[in-house]
């Protein structure tokens, strides 16, 4: 997933500086530079979310977790891996496969490029599938240290 992202990234890099060199050294602006690097920015952003859900670096608060002795630490932990779960499958797989079923079916095309916006919308359900695999090992992991 890693050298997946940094592909991904390195093409809205290249997308972005033809972006700039067309419109001011070149006078002419391409047409789809623009729309292409929200879109990219998109699948960065939600598999970026699911690559350091993966590997725990996602922003966290955890000054209760620290302050608690160590059974409660391991609840806590589970409960929090719980709902990270529970919101991955209800908003992020539930909802991104309805939204991108209706933009498929509206046929709602992106308007410089003309790509089925349902595409664009699969990362949501993709990124959210991911976050629960994740989680699920992480419960696992809690449940083995015992």
């Amino acid at each position: 997933m890693e050298v997946f992202l940094v592909c991904l990234m390195s093409v809205l890099v290249l997308d972005v500086l033809w972006q700039v060199f067309s419109r001011y050294l070149l006078s002419s602006p391409s047409s789809f530079t623009d729309e292409l690097a929200g879109f990219l920015l998109i699948w960065v952003g939600m598999l970026g979310a699911a690559y350091v859900a993966g590997r725990k670096e996602h922003l966290a608060i955890d000054i209760l977790i620290q302050k608690s002795p160590p059974a409660r630490q391991r609840l806590l932990i589970y409960i929090i891996r719980s709902l990270i779960f529970l919101f991955a499958l209800s908003v992020m797989v539930t909802g991104g496969v309805i939204l991108m079923y209706t933009r498929f079916v509206l046929q709602v095309k992106s308007a410089a490029l003309q790509l089925p916006l349902g595409y664009v919308y699969s990362v949501l359900p993709i990124s959210g599938l991911i976050i629960m695999f994740y989680e699920v090992l992480h419960i696992l992991e809690i449940k083995k240290s015992k």
